[in-house]
């Protein structure tokens, strides 16, 4: 297992940290490929009945990393699709603990996890149209139907960020707390949950998800094949361009 994801299960909760705060937590493919390993072993491990996923009480994840990205691209069933996959596929109580940025797939994991605890300092912020590309994990499905149209194409079209009270409003956080509480919070919901009738848990959360799973699997599908795509273009290379030059991006002749 990477460093940069942490791993500790205890008294049937497994918890998976970020722990790559050099890089604000960004995520890499192997970060990707870690993170969907472990979910697939927890869901068929009797032992664990719950997970959280969380980061540092100063930043949750500043989203993919842009020279991991730039460098190994991803395409098909690679990690970060198969991360996606994986966390809306997970059939066991996913609990999240969120504090400072949480950036691309920062915020659109979160919608995919059952519980969600922000620290008072949590940024969301879906920039996909800023980078060239097009939303990711069903967020051009879950986002719209959580925020309301409008709301949903600020955050997506322009990008604009929103925050932690925001995120309670519109049911993305079930809590708001002090940062340095956040984990030790999401970690006591995870505790409380293990101690349930395991089967109680998994057939609730299968009957709850029934309705739209197929809808979100095939969102997600027909995001990866458009995200693929335009990674290519040219408005994503003169984003990330810009990105690693530490410049505005110009995309007035795209």
């Amino acid at each position: 297992m990477s460093n940069d994801i942490l791993t500790h299960a205890e008294r049937g909760v497994l918890t998976l940290t970020l722990n790559r705060l050099e890089r604000k937590n960004s995520i890499t493919v192997a970060m990707y490929a870690a993170m969907a390993d472990a979910l697939a072993a927890a869901d068929a491990n009797p032992d664990i009945r719950a997970v959280v996923i969380q980061g540092h009480e100063t930043v949750f994840s500043a989203g993919n990393d842009i020279g991991d990205f730039l460098n190994r691209p991803p395409s098909g069933g690679e990690s970060p699709f198969r991360f996606l996959r994986g966390i809306a596929e997970f059939s066991k109580p996913l609990v999240a603990a969120v504090c400072g940025p949480a950036v691309g797939i920062g915020t659109t994991m979160l919608l995919h996890c059952d519980l969600v605890y922000a620290g008072d300092n949590a940024a969301f912020s879906m920039p996909f149209v800023n980078l060239g590309v097009c939303p990711e994990a069903a967020s051009s499905l879950l986002v719209p139907q959580m925020l309301g149209y409008h709301r949903a194409a600020e955050a997506l079209l322009l990008g604009e960020p929103f925050m932690a009270e925001a995120a309670l409003e519109v049911g993305l956080v079930n809590r708001i707390v002090p940062p340095t509480e956040a984990n030790n919070v999401a970690q006591a919901a995870a505790h409380k949950l293990a101690l349930k009738p395991a089967a109680s848990l998994v057939e609730t959360k299968r009957l709850m998800k029934k309705g739209q799973q197929q809808l979100v699997l095939r969102q997600m599908e027909e995001e990866g094949v458009s995200f693929s795509r335009m990674l290519g273009e040219p408005a994503a290379r003169e984003a990330f361009g810009a990105f690693m030059e530490k410049r505005l991006p110009d995309f007035s002749k795209l």
